[in-house]
C-alpha cells in the first residue's frame, strides 16, 4: 500500500463555497450555480468513496441562505434540494456501497413538507447501511448547534452533572459523526463560517482552494487528498 492510500481521511467536511459567484462570472443567475455545484456534489461522493474516504459532509445552506436571499433564488434552491435528493436516494451507488445519508440542521423546520419528505424517506431508506456516511448540513450553523447541545444538556441531566467531552459530544446534531479530519473550502476564500461544525473541527487540518466551487472538480479534489496524505498530524504531540 503507498502513502497516499495509508493516508486518507477517514471524515471529510466540504464547505462548498463560491456558487453564486461562478455564476455571476458567467453572467448567469444564482441558481445555475447551485444547479452545477449539485451536479458536482456526485461527482465528488463517488470519487471520495473510490478512495476510501468514509465519511463526507457537505455544507448545503445555513438558516441566513433560506431567510435572506431573494425569494426567487431561496425557491429554485428548494427546487435543486428536491431533484437531488430524488436522484440520490435512487441511486445504485447508494445501495452498493451501503452509503447512510444524513441530513442534519433545522431543515425539517424550514423546508416544504414536500421536500422534507423526500429528504426522510432517503434517510429512512438508508439507516441500516454502515459502510459509509453521506452528510448534508441543511439550514445549518455551527453556533445555533452549540446552543442547542448546552439547551439539551440543561433540560436533560442532573443540576450536579460533570460536563465533559462526551456529554457535549453526545447532545451535540452531530452526535453520531466521527470527528472532522479535514475540512476543504472552495471558493478562494480562507475562513470559517458560522462555526461549521466547531467542536468535530477541532484537530482538522484545513484546505483552502481558489477554485469555485462548479470549477472544484475531481482533479482538485485529487490534488487535496493528496496533499492531506503529505501532511503529518501531530495532535498536540
Amino acid at each position: 500500500m503507498d502513502k497516499e492510500q495509508e493516508n486518507i481521511p477517514h471524515h471529510v467536511a466540504i464547505i462548498p463555497d463560491g456558487n453564486r459567484r461562478w455564476a455571476r462570472e458567467r453572467g448567469l443567475v444564482a441558481w445555475n450555480g447551485h444547479e452545477e455545484g449539485a451536479k458536482n456534489i456526485e461527482k465528488l461522493v463517488r470519487l471520495a468513496l473510490k478512495k476510501g474516504v468514509r465519511c463526507v459532509t457537505f455544507w448545503g445552506s445555513s438558516v441566513d441562505n433560506l431567510t435572506k436571499r431573494p425569494l426567487e433564488e431561496k425557491l429554485a434552491l428548494l427546487r435543486i434540494y428536491e431533484e437531488y435528493f430524488k436522484r440520490l436516494i435512487s441511486s445504485e451507488d447508494i445501495i452498493k456501497d451501503e452509503v447512510r445519508i444524513n441530513v442534519i440542521g433545522r431543515w425539517r423546520e424550514q423546508f416544504p413538507a414536500s421536500l422534507t419528505k423526500i429528504i426522510q424517506d432517503g434517510i429512512d431508506k438508508t439507516r441500516s447501511h454502515k459502510k459509509n456516511i453521506l452528510n448534508f448540513m441543511l439550514a445549518y450553523s455551527g453556533v445555533d448547534e452549540m446552543i442547542q447541545a448546552m439547551q439539551n444538556i440543561v433540560e436533560k441531566c442532573e443540576a450536579d452533572i460533570k460536563i465533559t467531552k462526551e456529554v457535549i459530544k453526545n447532545n451535540l446534531m452531530t452526535a453520531d459523526l466521527p470527528d472532522v479530519d479535514y475540512i476543504i473550502r472552495t471558493g478562494g476564500e480562507p475562513h470559517n463560517s458560522s462555526g461549521f461544525m466547531m467542536w468535530d473541527c477541532a484537530d482538522a487540518q484545513l484546505y483552502f482552494s481558489e477554485k469555485m466551487f462548479p470549477a472544484f472538480n475531481e482533479e482538485e479534489f485529487e490534488i487535496a487528498i493528496e496533499e492531506y496524505s503529505n501532511r503529518k498530524r501531530r495532535l498536540g504531540k
